[in-house]
């Protein structure tokens, strides 16, 4: 089992003919996933990377021509709504933004169609989405994951990296990794993820990457409390960050109130999550969670 992409996940590329997509979707297909179709409108009839995807002009001519059914986006920051919205329009059931820097008004009207909808959608400015050794989507380095058990969450795409690589020093290997994304407005929420790996026989346990600014984070915490039966181990970044200051992500910023690293650290273990004070600990802490 996965959650959200597997195997059989047929992927269409929007903007396969641009330096990153064709440069993403290479390193995809190398790890298994079954990119069926690109999308660069004016460029329909022609094929991308090496002459392995055929091209089309649209979603809608993709999802017809070639039943695509999951959608990545690379295109640049004033064009990927319409994407968003391109895809959303084609039925696509899962539509991934890669881009970082999508203008707020911009996803104000993506996210308000997204949600009329039955397409899901993770980001923007997010590293995507990998089922390991089924399917890679989106720009995470897919040889530091091992098949496993856990499942990850995360707003911070290096950090992401950083947990699945303590994972696997204590020899715990990954269901699914995902990083939803740091913008303050994304389509897929840490609950969303969460509801998601519950119900996933395989997933014994979640690790959660959160970050200054926010509630997401809280909240999370406490549907987790009433609702997940599996252990969750978090960590909170920016613990050093100085209150009304924007760190990295155009979503972490801190009001001072419970929105700081301190604050989140101590909902999240107030709600029975097992805190680590550095990345380092995650893979020790989720390891004695799984053992116990």
């Amino acid at each position: 089992m996965s959650i959200l992409v597997n195997k059989n996940t047929r992927v269409v590329v929007q903007g396969i003919t641009g330096s990153e997509g064709t440069f993403h979707a290479t390193q995809m297909l190398e790890y298994g996933t079954n990119i069926v179709a690109g999308v660069t409108p004016g460029k329909g009839g022609q094929s991308a990377v090496d002459g392995k995807v055929p091209v089309f002009n649209s979603v809608e001519d993709a999802k017809n021509e070639a039943d695509a059914n999951v959608s990545i986006i690379f295109v640049p920051p004033p064009f990927a709504a319409e994407a968003i919205i391109e895809a959303s329009d084609a039925s696509i059931e899962l539509v991934v933004c890669i881009t970082e820097g999508v203008p707020v008004q911009d996803m104000v009207k993506a996210k308000r169609i997204i949600d009329q909808s039955n397409t899901r959608l993770v980001g923007p400015n997010c590293p995507g989405i990998i089922t390991v050794d089924e399917c890679k989507l989106g720009i995470m380095p897919g040889f530091i994951c091992h098949k496993g058990n856990v499942g990850v969450v995360s707003k911070s795409g290096t950090l992401t990296y950083e947990a699945i690589g303590q994972l696997g020093n204590v020899g715990l290997g990954q269901t699914t990794a995902i990083g939803i994304g740091g913008d303050p407005i994304i389509g897929t929420s840490m609950i969303d993820v969460l509801q998601l790996f519950e119900n996933d026989p395989e997933t014994k346990g979640v690790v959660i990457i959160g970050e200054i600014g926010g509630q997401m984070e809280n909240d999370a915490a406490r549907w987790a409390k009433k609702n997940m039966t599996k252990p969750i181990v978090g960590f909170i970044a920016g613990q050093t960050a100085p209150p009304g200051r924007r760190m990295g992500h155009a979503g972490a910023i801190v009001s001072g109130g419970d929105d700081t690293a301190e604050a989140k650290m101590q909902i999240l273990t107030e709600n029975g999550i097992a805190v680590c004070e550095s990345v380092a600990d995650i893979g020790e802490k989720m390891k004695k969670a799984l053992n116990t």
